[in-house]
């Protein structure tokens, strides 16, 4: 039986300031709940000869592969501002494996057992969280926004505690890297530049091997971070994800959305929308991700300083040229989102108020943010009144006016349109639904979500109550689940 996996374990060789060397610790009876065998198809990895009880040994990490050298990474972070040294308090990577093509993926197992940096944790996670991150991930996947990857979940036999008693679960979790901005926080407060100048080192080989030869390394890796980021957060606004727990240690310094925790998609559409239960004061809400985005960079600026120059005013003063560049470069890229959301080509002065008046309008009546964009691209939604509003009959003119610029056509614009809009998103109560039933072992619900959401800009049948808004309470939390 060959599976294929193919380890080269580059972050196991680092210092041992970066990592615990520690397994899984192993689970009474773990049983096999949900395989992204497409998602395997990628990596090159072949599980069709084994069978569901070989399976659920390795992924709950009571069988380790051959080859896998497994650890706890360090990081720190700043948790609602808040600075803390943390760690990788209830997950272990088992390595880093290399697909055909030769790109290299880490394997972590997520709820495996308490480490060094559990603090009072204990080290395990429940099965609805698990399940909520392997839905959202693959959306993610499938709204063609950077994103970490759920290969498998696993129940473990076990309890978890809680406000209740819950099941207990093991997440395969497929990234990347797990290099977050808290990484370079963990090991600046070491104070100890070798282990700094070995992580960027290492960061620009694994990830910007194009920068490597440079003089100004860290300058051009914080420009770097910075231009992913910014597109990554653009990405958000577009579909109304928010994520909810948007700490230092929740940022990838690759580019891709990582700690599906408390996350939710806005329904009707308000800048302030919160959905995380401990986000009480509304930091992560979805209008100020891209002020947090900044927040974040600037902490990783500060742990970059010793290595921009020797001078630190010389430092402090490049670095801030660079944050200083994001608000700029937001705007840009998070106008043009827009612009391809609403089908106009070129650049026409008037767009930013356009836009912002559509905005305000859709807020003002309470409207459905996804399928407003579906109702301007002529798509069947579930009626909505609203959209007879004079006030969005009369800006729908001047939307028209600005479609005819540029030598546009309808064929042209709704072919931008729906590259994208999505048609369906994961609607909270649908999500909601899925984990229900999964919690009472009824996964059809569940996998038939997943598959829909892989494809969200084509047409497909069935899928008018996977468009219609939440019908929760106003109210409604998402939890992270630790």
């Amino acid at each position: 039986m060959t599976i294929g996996w193919c380890f080269d374990n580059t972050y196991y060789k680092l210092s041992k300031a970066f990592k615990e060397d520690i397994k899984p610790v192993p689970v009474k009876k773990p049983e096999l709940v949900l395989l992204n065998k497409k998602l395997a198809e990628n990596l090159n990895l072949n599980f069709s000869n084994s069978e569901n009880q070989k399976l659920s040994e390795l992924f709950s990490g009571n069988s380790l592969p051959e080859g896998c050298n497994s650890l706890a990474q360090a990081y720190a972070g700043h948790q609602f501002g808040h600075f803390t040294m943390l760690g990788d308090g209830r997950a272990v990577l088992i390595g880093e494996h290399l697909s055909k093509d030769n790109k290299r993926y880490d394997i972590q197992l997520k709820g495996s057992g308490k480490t060094a940096f559990s603090r009072n944790g204990d080290g395990r996670a429940a099965l609805g969280p698990m399940l909520r991150e392997y839905i959202i991930s693959e959306a993610m996947n499938g709204l063609r926004i950077p994103t970490t990857r759920s290969l498998a979940v696993v129940k473990t036999g076990e309890d978890v505690i809680r406000e209740t008693s819950l099941p207990g679960a093991i997440l395969t979790r497929i990234a990347s890297s797990h290099i977050r901005v808290g990484t370079f926080q963990y090991i600046a407060a070491r104070q100890k530049k070798s282990e700094l100048e070995e992580l960027l080192n290492y960061v620009i080989h694994r990830h910007y091997p194009n920068i490597k030869d440079s003089k100004y390394k860290a300058e051009e890796l914080l420009n770097i971070v910075l231009e992913k980021q910014i597109n990554l957060v653009v990405n958000w606004m577009r579909v109304g994800f928010i994520h909810g727990v948007m700490n230092t240690d929740n940022m990838s310094i690759s580019g891709e959305t990582i700690d599906y925790g408390p996350c939710a998609f806005m329904d009707t559409y308000d800048p302030k929308t919160v959905f995380s239960s401990i986000d009480q004061m509304g930091r992560y809400a979805y209008c100020n991700q891209p002020i947090i985005t900044k927040w974040n960079l600037s902490r990783l600026a500060e742990c970059l300083l010793p290595l921009i120059d020797k001078d630190q005013e010389k430092a402090i003063q490049l670095a801030t040229k660079i944050i200083n560049s994001f608000e700029k470069k937001y705007e840009e890229k998070w106008l043009n989102m827009m612009r391809d959301k609403l089908g106009l080509f070129g650049v026409d002065e008037k767009d930013k108020f356009l836009i912002l008046d559509l905005l305000t309008w859709m807020h003002q009546k309470k409207v459905d943010y996804t399928n407003t964009f579906c109702h301007l691209m002529n798509e069947k939604i579930k009626e909505d009144k609203n959209y007879e509003d004079e006030d969005f009959q009369n800006w729908k003119k001047r939307w028209n006016e600005r479609l005819k610029m540029n030598n546009n056509t309808p064929e042209k614009y709704l072919k931008l349109m729906k590259t994208v809009n999505p048609l369906i998103i994961p609607r909270n109560h649908k999500v909601e639904e899925v984990l229900e039933a999964a919690e009472k072992d009824n996964l059809k619900p569940i996998i038939q979500l997943v598959e829909i959401l892989k494809d969200p800009y084509s047409h497909q049948k069935n899928i008018l109550d996977y468009q219609t808004p939440s019908n929760l309470k106003k109210n409604y939390q998402t939890f992270c689940g630790t």
